[in-house]
């Protein structure tokens, strides 16, 4: 139902890492190679990233920055110039094909954002109203997009949550797939950021990572191009990607510490 992609290394511009490569996510929006559900990604995008450090400025200046908009990719053309002169060193970016019975309105739009989290999902819930009711209340403080008229707001209210309680990002997203399981069958491949680490859940539909030799690391939905490096992670994982290593892990395994 939507497209996502998260990097990690060396900083490079948004253009290059969301408009450059053939299979680039700005034609994933139109065009997607493996997507199983859903054949087009117009109902908005987004993408967020942590802007480098500026010497003497406060410690919330490194908190993630961020750009949504309810419109397709393709039709921003002025994001596209921008992107140009935007760099960072870790970026989570998302084309959205909106779940039936939910708007294309810019709140719906992800990579969500809490703190220095960064969140995406790919997926849908068959029963939003029960995921909602079991995962949703009490909304984390300060974390608006958890209100989001999307089935992907109580997913990302208890990622807030745990995360928060434990900090252990890789153990959150497992223990998020396993509970929303508990309440609704559904599609929750997960992808978050905290700007040291990406982590990942494949829970239903395709995810791939990537790791150059110069030292960037990609996850993503599917291959932006044909590079013989990309690696499928197998359904019922969590993915962990850190700037010197990739590990994979069973969902069913994988508790926050």
């Amino acid at each position: 139902m939507c497209r996502h992609l998260a990097y990690l290394g060396p900083p490079r511009t948004l253009h290059e890492l969301l408009y450059a490569a053939p299979h680039s996510l700005h034609v994933q929006s139109w065009a997607p190679r493996r997507q199983r559900y859903g054949t087009v990604n117009a109902d908005g995008f987004g993408v967020g990233w942590y802007p480098e450090p500026v010497p003497g400025a406060s410690e919330a200046s490194g908190a993630p920055l961020r750009y949504r908009r309810a419109m397709p990719i393709w039709g921003d053309a002025s994001f596209a110039d921008a992107a140009r002169a935007i760099t960072s060193g870790c970026v989570v970016a998302a084309v959205r094909d909106a779940t039936i019975g939910f708007g294309s309105e810019e709140s719906g739009a992800q990579p969500f954002r809490a703190d220095r989290l960064l969140f995406s999902h790919n997926g849908a819930a068959k029963d939003d109203e029960a995921l909602a009711a079991a995962l949703s209340a009490p909304p984390p403080p300060g974390a608006l997009d958890a209100r989001a008229p999307v089935d992907s707001a109580p997913l990302f209210a208890h990622t807030v949550r745990l995360w928060r309680a434990s900090g252990d990002l890789p153990g959150t997203l497992a223990a998020v797939v396993r509970h929303a399981r508990e309440h609704s069958e559904g599609r929750y491949n997960l992808l978050a950021s905290d700007g040291e680490a990406l982590v990942a859940t494949a829970a239903g539909d395709t995810l791939f990572t990537l790791r150059e030799p110069q030292g960037g690391i990609f996850v993503a939905s599917e291959p932006f191009d044909d590079a013989p490096g990309w690696r499928e992670v197998p359904d019922g994982s969590v993915v962990v990607a850190s700037a010197d290593r990739t590990e994979v892990y069973q969902i069913a395994e994988r508790s926050p510490q």
